[in-house]
């Protein structure tokens, strides 16, 4: 990694996990197969701010802890890319057990559990199909009718509340680490109070 950490994909260390080095890789990796419009790709940096920020709508009930495990939730595709969902399922176990693997490192290092719980992953997947829907509508070419067949209707989410025009890679990388440090905040005073 960029940060000088080295990393075992087979036994990851929450210790050699670094946001810097999530934020870096994440928003150099595009998502669709950079298969969008505009003069930039749409990294997975944003896809996770974009993700977020639909949790958060979605679940103002929410708090902070939940807001880092939805920014986080493609965090493994810093280390294996993004691959599509039907690449995923023909490649099979090995993939999602480095996924997991990978996942539980980022979880802990931040002070997460390992993984989320069943609702919590469905309300993350959830705000993830609203994204995708936009993305595809927005950037990838299709039609309403075919985002809706693949990742349903939106409900409560119009386009002008997301941030979904892509931006340059450090652009990306910046806006993710921000929101990760305004999140940490948010932990630390629910934590330790606003003194």
């Amino acid at each position: 990694m960029l940060s000088g950490r080295r990393l075992d994909l087979l036994d990851p260390s929450p210790l050699d996990v670094e946001i810097s080095d999530i934020a870096h890789g994440l928003a150099r990796v595009a998502r669709w197969n950079g298969q969008t419009s505009g003069d930039h790709a749409f990294s997975v940096a944003q896809h996770s701010l974009v993700v977020e920020t639909i949790f958060r709508h979605c679940n103002p009930k929410a708090g902070p802890d939940e807001w880092l495990m939805a920014l986080l939730h493609d965090a493994p595709e810093y280390v294996i890319g993004d691959m599509i969902s039907p690449f995923k399922a023909v490649v099979g176990g090995g993939y999602k057990q480095v996924e997991a693997r990978l996942e539980a490192a980022v979880h802990l290092r931040y002070g997460l559990p390992a993984h989320p719980s069943a609702a919590l992953k469905d309300q993350i997947k959830k705000a993830d199909k609203i994204s995708a829907y936009f993305e595809a509508t927005v950037l990838a070419g299709f039609t309403e009718a075919e985002a809706r067949k693949f990742f349903g209707q939106p409900r409560g989410i119009t386009r002008e509340m997301i941030p979904i025009e892509p931006v340059p890679a450090y652009q990306a990388q910046n806006l993710f680490l921000q929101r990760f440090e305004a999140i940490e905040a948010e932990r630390a005073s629910t934590i330790w109070g606003d003194s």
